[in-house]
């Protein structure tokens, strides 16, 4: 029995040595390891052994049909045909190709991204902050007494069984943590989300992005802020936009401004994202408040500065002409793959 599959051995590989196509090759395959093939007949005598001689013959066999089907591989191979290196079987390279998806980033983080390349360029650290903060940093550091109406339950998010604890309602809760940290000067922002209490519409939801920016310094001005926002939306939006400053008030900044870009989705024309003015608002900036820097532990008669809170997600849509701030967060695969 052995000295037959050992015949048998030699003759497959004599003659699949031979091959010059494909037919014949199959035909020979079909021949030696196919189910009514000379190997499987072979080992159909297998029963009829002696114990003894069972394991031997078997071992045999199987060594024996391994060769055999890596000598059918490698004709194919020297024919040209393709084969699955897993499976041994062919590979039909006519089919068309499978489409696997990538992954991409997402437009906030995009542009999130290209924000914080430019302000590191400009000197500026990426620095990043609970969401979960208290309230002193959220509110009482940023000159925020109990008495405003931002501290209503109606606007925040109160954290239940955890008192004096809140989801922050902006990045400029960074702000007193990054001066007590690295004190002046400085130069930071501080990218990340925000919740507020608030009805949902085309430009408001519940969450949001922002982009704090904080510069302090002796000697800074509102001619600071001006020159840092035009260079910001120029490399943002590729383009050169209206904006205009109009006074705001801002417990922690003093004196505050409304920065609003031109709405870019209407051309100033007016539409449900900019409520019919033409206008979008931006960010809120100006000159940090002197009672800010003490929280901080810095001297407001040497040093000044300014901070801006970015929207970051109304920037975004104004890039990409987004007419709905609730895509953004919808999870919706219609809307996300295009980007």
């Amino acid at each position: 029995m052995l000295n037959d599959l050992k015949k048998l051995k030699d003759d497959a590989i004599r003659e699949f040595k031979k091959v010059k196509e494909s037919e014949e090759l199959r035909n020979l395959e079909t021949k030696y390891l196919g189910r009514k093939g000379e190997l499987t007949n072979l080992l159909r005598k297998v029963k009829d052994l002696s114990a003894q001689e069972k394991p031997k013959v078997g071992k045999l066999a199987n060594e024996i049909k391994i060769e055999l089907a890596k000598a059918v591989n490698s004709v194919k191979h020297e024919l040209g045909e393709a084969v699955d290196s897993v499976t041994g079987n062919n590979i039909d390279v006519t089919l068309p190709g499978m489409d696997f998806k990538s992954g991409h980033y997402h437009p906030l983080t995009l542009v999130q991204k290209q924000l914080e390349q430019i302000f590191e360029r400009m000197g500026f650290m990426v620095l990043e902050g609970p969401e979960l903060e208290s309230e002193h940093y959220n509110f009482e550091a940023l000159n925020i007494p109990d008495s405003h109406p931002a501290r209503d339950t109606m606007d925040t998010y109160y954290i239940k069984n955890k008192e004096n604890w809140v989801l922050r309602t902006h990045t400029s809760s960074q702000q007193v943590r990054a001066i007590e940290k690295y004190g002046a000067p400085l130069r930071a922002v501080f990218p990340g989300r925000c919740f507020r209490y608030e009805a949902t519409d085309a430009s408001h939801d519940t969450t949001f992005n922002q982009l704090e920016g904080l510069m302090i310094d002796k000697d800074i001005s509102i001619a600071n802020i001006i020159a840092v926002m035009k260079s910001l939306l120029k490399e943002v939006l590729q383009k050169d936009v209206k904006v205009r400053m109009r006074p705001g008030y801002f417990p922690f900044v003093e004196p505050g401004f409304e920065l609003d870009v031109s709405c870019l989705i209407c051309s100033g024309k007016g539409c449900s994202v900019c409520k019919r003015t033409g206008w979008v608002e931006l960010l809120p900036c100006g000159l940090v408040h002197p009672n800010v820097l003490r929280a901080g532990g810095l001297d407001p008669n040497e040093y000044s500065g300014f901070a801006f809170g970015l929207g970051l997600t109304r920037l975004v849509m104004m890039k990409y002409e987004i007419d709905d701030i609730r895509l953004l967060l919808s999870g919706d695969l219609r809307f996300l793959n295009q980007f």
